[in-house]
């Protein structure tokens, strides 16, 4: 949280350093916090930490991507013991990549992450929906370009899908956020039911 109000003041110092005419000179409250950045190094840790959610949301698609034509499987948590279910997938996927525990049901994942416009989706983020007549049913990755990854139903495998697709458009419940301080500080895994 103080990381983004720090990101918000810095952006605002900027936007009024950008519009002060060239013949003004900054006043003293500029002046501050322009040392201030520069004296703690704020704009290179900004730097850093761009860097390294970008590199983790790669990092994210590229793990799931490894995983397509595993085969669905009801409370399932791996590969390795038969499959995923929605749910199992997602948190498998946040565990191998991030070291982040999420809950293991969809609605506790949609519970313990933040909400974000449609709009403002990137690879990474979670994307809900009510495939079974009730809200965050369902669960998947978004991995860019209106598609996202999961693991669907019974008989089926890990795949890719669109977005904009009419069953899935219908049934979309919202997107979700994790934040990056929830990747600092993991959460405690939910229930061990199954989800799908």
């Amino acid at each position: 949280m103080l990381l983004l109000r720090l990101l918000s003041t810095v952006a605002l110092a900027a936007a009024m350093s950008a519009q002060a005419a060239p013949s003004q000179a900054p006043t003293s409250q500029e002046d501050d916090l322009q040392r201030f950045v520069a004296d703690n190094g704020l704009m290179d840790r900004i730097g850093q930490v761009r860097s390294r959610i970008g590199t983790t949301t790669s990092e994210l698609v590229v793990t799931a991507m490894g995983f397509l034509g595993v085969p669905y499987r009801r409370g399932g948590n791996s590969a390795e013991t038969g499959g995923f279910d929605c749910s199992g997938f997602v948190k498998a996927i946040y565990e191998q990549t991030v070291g982040l525990v999420l809950p293991r049901r969809a609605e506790q994942q949609a519970a313990a992450t933040q909400s974000v416009d449609k709009r403002d989706l990137q690879p990474g983020d979670l994307v809900f929906f009510n495939t079974m007549r009730r809200a965050f049913s369902h669960v998947g990755i978004y991995v860019g370009d209106g598609k996202f990854i999961h693991s669907p139903k019974p008989g089926a495998e890990v795949r890719v899908e669109n977005m904009g697709a009419n069953y899935w458009q219908r049934r979309f419940d919202g997107a979700r956020r994790v934040l990056v301080s929830q990747q600092q500080a993991p959460l405690a895994g939910g229930e061990a039911g199954a989800q799908p």
